[in-house]
């Protein structure tokens, strides 16, 4: 391809026939319109609706490149003929700027789809793909968003699927009937109304441009047979010359036309234009000033192609070698012949660097994704080991479903894998996961059973707590109710949707039961509090005692204390502390007394001795004589090792101080072992 391809030759005959077959089809065809099936509006699809379909078949179409015998000339006039309209040597790097061109043809703005952000929708949950979805139709031109949204449904209905087939399996599981499974969420519910959205918007933008593509057609005829008119004008050349370049200017901001008729109006325009400079080849110097600002504009393109070749952001470069190639076939005419080959390859060659350059960009990126791919898979093996873990307890279970949730997440992180291994590596990741599911919801329905039974058992228990609660037969019912609630505590699990409810019962049962016994004993109990409050102030008073000197009085005054203390009476259970405190201190106070220790302490036996002696239970005073009996033996024993040691020192004066030691000794035992000998005879008169 060249630039001399879009010149024809001087007399402007040998495409004249295929020029005027072009126009024909073009007036023929200029009532219809390119997006026909755009306004046919079919029933709505899952996947796709009609103006969705519109687009595609908008931009299936490539832009046709019509070459001429002449290889040397650039695309602008074609040949009707098949054996002309196909050139083996074309260049595929201008035909990849021209197919890109191609997409925007019909609207301008779609240009800005290279704006928009790419992002990573693959590892989005499906709360985040919504929430994006949203933002595009608000925010972005609802013709520049059809590849992000495709790539927002089809990952949205990949995880919604999977979701779908997990919560399908645990119905099944739980017992249902696959026919009985539906299932929603909110997440599903957004997104299907924002493609409603979507879709509605799309198609009241496809009718709006329908229009304008029409009329746009209908003003770009009007021009050139304008254009074609100017070769009959009998004027000065120079005002026909002016009213040339005002319909170029026109041509220019016609707007955009539909694809199919985009290159039949491009070549018939560029052939009447070119017929018009044969024309003034009448007149060379406005031909050559033409040519001349031609060359300088297409140099420059020239020379931002090649600063392009040299960027290294690939994407920023094709997109600019994009308009630089629109500018040099829409805005810009032929040059001089002798310049026309030279510039053209210098304008091939820098667009073929950077289309190499995009090549090695993309395979790179593939290299990328095979890494992914490599990741991906290792993950996809994770799952699968942990799935075939045989540990089966439900803590083992619940760090399992932690790492495989942790694995879905890397999963989704690693990034694009190879569009040929795309949909085979979702498979397996779904395969694996379904599979660990598989394992859990069968673990989980075993223990959901044992679950169950446990809760029959738990409300057996609430049966007999409820059956109780009001028993007024203490003796036999406080003992059934401590029982049932020790069985409770061993009892497993129940379902959780169970669990509260079911203690709540229980405990309220066994709450109101107690609360009934507690009252009801509070009632026995109430003499007993009142002789404890008598016992209180009795052990205060005590305690205020102070003693005289005379250790006769303060005896009979203790003693009183005692006959009052034992005229109170018994104390609730867990009061009777409060005797220990009593006896104490009147033992302190005995010990305070001025008289002899042994009286003092058998005074003191003999008030204990009053409180041990109970006709109906004689264990106490047992284990007191029991006590007594063997401090008597033990002190004796004392006393014949003392005496025997005594044996040793026969020949030392009782002077010495280590034998006076031994003789003190002995005489203190024997004192203390005759005050218990008096003890015993006074606990056997009990008897």
């Amino acid at each position: 391809m060249s630039e001399q391809d879009n010149l024809q030759n001087a007399d402007g005959e040998k495409d004249t026939k295929v020029i005027k077959d072009q126009e024909v089809q073009l007036q023929t065809e200029s009532d219809t319109t390119s997006v026909d099936k755009e306004a046919e509006q079919a029933p709505e699809a899952d996947e796709q609706t009609t103006s969705e379909k519109s687009e595609t078949s908008l931009e299936a179409e490539p832009l046709e490149e019509i070459k001429t015998e002449d290889k040397t000339k650039e695309v602008g006039v074609s040949n009707i003929d098949d054996t002309n309209t196909s050139n083996d040597n074309a260049e595929d790097h201008v035909e990849e700027i021209e197919a890109a061109n191609a997409e925007d043809a019909e609207d301008e703005s779609n240009a800005e789809r290279h704006k928009l952000e790419d992002k990573d929708y693959h590892a989005m949950s499906m709360e985040q793909l919504v929430d994006e979805f949203e933002g595009l139709i608000k925010y972005q031109k609802i013709q520049t968003i059809k590849s992000h949204v495709d790539e927002i449904k089809s990952e949205f209905h990949s995880k919604y699927n999977a979701l779908l087939d997990e919560k399908k399996e645990e119905f099944v599981n739980d017992g249902g009937n696959p026919i009985d499974f539906y299932y929603t969420n909110d997440s599903q519910k957004r997104f299907n109304k924002t493609y409603r959205d979507y879709r509605a918007t799309l198609n009241t933008y496809y009718k709006d441009r329908e229009n304008a593509l029409k009329s746009n057609l209908q003003n770009r005829l009007e021009i050139i047979e304008e254009i074609k008119g100017l070769l009959n004008v009998e004027e000065n050349i120079n005002t026909t010359y002016k009213h040339f370049k005002e319909l170029q200017d026109k041509w220019r901001e016609a707007g955009p036309i539909p694809r199919d008729k985009y290159n039949n109006a491009w070549n018939t325009y560029h052939h009447h234009v070119e017929r018009f400079y044969d024309f003034l080849h009448l007149n060379r110097d406005l031909r050559d000033m033409d040519f001349k600002h031609n060359l300088e504009k297409k140099l420059k393109i020239i020379d931002r192609a090649e600063e392009l070749a040299a960027d290294d952001n690939i994407n920023r470069s094709f997109r600019e070698l994009q308009v630089l190639h629109k500018l040099w076939k829409e805005e810009l005419g032929p040059v001089a012949k002798e310049h026309r080959e030279e510039i053209w390859e210098r304008f091939s060659t820098a667009t073929k660097t950077i289309h190499d350059k995009r090549q090695i960009y993309y395979a790179d990126l593939d290299k990328a994704y095979e890494g992914n791919l490599v990741k991906k898979e290792e993950i996809i093996e994770a799952i699968k080991t942990i799935a075939e873990d045989k540990g089966n307890s439900h803590q083992n279970w619940q760090n399992k479903i932690k790492k495989v949730e942790a694995l879905r997440q890397d999963f989704f992180n690693a990034g694009k894998v190879p569009i040929k291994v795309n949909e085979a590596t979702w498979s397996k990741f779904k395969d694996a996961v379904r599979s660990f599911n598989r394992n859990k919801n069968a673990f989980y329905k075993g223990l959901k059973k044992e679950q169950y039974d446990n809760l029959q058992k738990k409300l057996e228990l609430i049966k007999i707590a409820e059956d109780n609660k009001d028993n007024e037969d203490f003796d036999t019912a406080t003992p059934l109710m401590k029982k049932i609630q020790g069985d409770w505590k061993k009892i497993g699990h129940v379902p959780r949707k169970d669990s509260d409810k079911i203690w709540k019962r229980f405990k309220s049962a066994c709450n109101h039961y107690f609360d009934k016994l507690h009252a009801e004993r509070k009632a026995v109990d109430k003499e007993f509090y009142d002789n404890l409050e008598k016992k209180e102030a009795l052990l205060g008073e005590l305690k205020a005692f102070d003693l005289t000197e005379k250790p006769e009085s303060d005896i009979a005054s203790l003693k009183e204390h005692i006959t009052n203390w034992k005229a109170i009476g018994k104390v609730p259970y867990n009061k009777r502390f409060i005797d220990g405190k009593f006896y104490k201190t009147i033992d302190g106070l005995f010990d305070k007394l001025k008289m002899d220790k042994a009286k003092v302490e058998m005074i003191k036996f003999e008030n204990k001795l009053e409180s041990l002696n109970n006709p109906d239970d004689t264990r106490k005073l047992d284990n007191e004589r029991n006590f007594i009996r063997k401090k008597i033996d033990e002190i004796s024993s004392e006393i014949n090792q003392l005496e025997n040691n005594l044996q040793f020192f026969s020949n030392v004066d009782d002077k010495n101080p280590l034998v006076k030691d031994v003789h003190k000794n002995i005489n203190k035992h024997k004192a203390s072992l005759d005050i218990w000998k008096d003890k015993l005879r006074k606990i056997k008169e009990l008897y």
